[in-house]
């Protein structure tokens, strides 16, 4: 009877320890929790194994990430040249797409958006012919010219599908007043 009481108040604390661990999301202290499922999981198969002497098994995965999928999608950053000026600024801009797969599907012929963060924006979309897995590639480099005048903006390019985004980066820009507008 003794024994009873010991397993079952092992098998208890286990349990609790498993909510414990589920409602702060963290792991346990050795790491070997990903989530609070697993964790709840095993104590529970080994409050049961504790009590009732009978191994449990129980196979318990965290949704797995497609990691093909985003090895193939290209990563996509922006560059200002240059960041910091003095007005009226000519700055390019550039956005270019690295690493990935040059056929990726879903970059093939996207409509263009540039947010200039001054409230104004321009959008493009070429013609394209119908993509071709293997045989289709796409564009990975975009430069424009954007003339800025005094102030701080946060340019951000996207690239759309229809009206979902399926990239987008940022870049900050600083241009100081210059002698046309004021400045010393």
């Amino acid at each position: 009877m003794n024994r009873m009481r010991r397993l079952t108040s092992v098998g208890a604390t286990c349990l609790l320890r498993a909510r414990v661990l589920e409602r702060k999301g963290r792991k346990d202290r050795k790491g070997i929790f990903s989530s609070g499922t697993t964790a709840r999981l095993f104590f529970a198969a080994f409050a049961a194994f504790a009590f009732f002497g009978v191994p449990v098994v129980a196979a318990a995965q965290d949704k797995p990430k497609d990691k093909d999928a985003d090895s193939r999608r290209p990563k996509i950053t922006l560059k200002a040249q240059p960041t910091i000026s003095m007005a009226p600024s000519r700055v390019v801009l550039t956005a270019e797409l690295t690493g990935g797969a040059n056929d990726y599907e879903e970059y093939y012929c996207p409509t263009v958006e540039w947010d200039w963060g001054d409230g104004t924006q321009s959008e493009s979309t070429i013609d394209c012919e119908p993509f071709q897995a293997g045989k289709s590639e796409i564009k990975r480099r975009y430069t424009v010219e954007h003339i800025f005048r005094t102030g701080a903006y946060k340019v951000m390019f996207r690239l759309k599908r229809r009206d979902k985004a399926l990239a987008a980066a940022t870049v900050s820009i600083q241009v100081r007043p210059g002698l046309r507008e004021g400045g010393m």
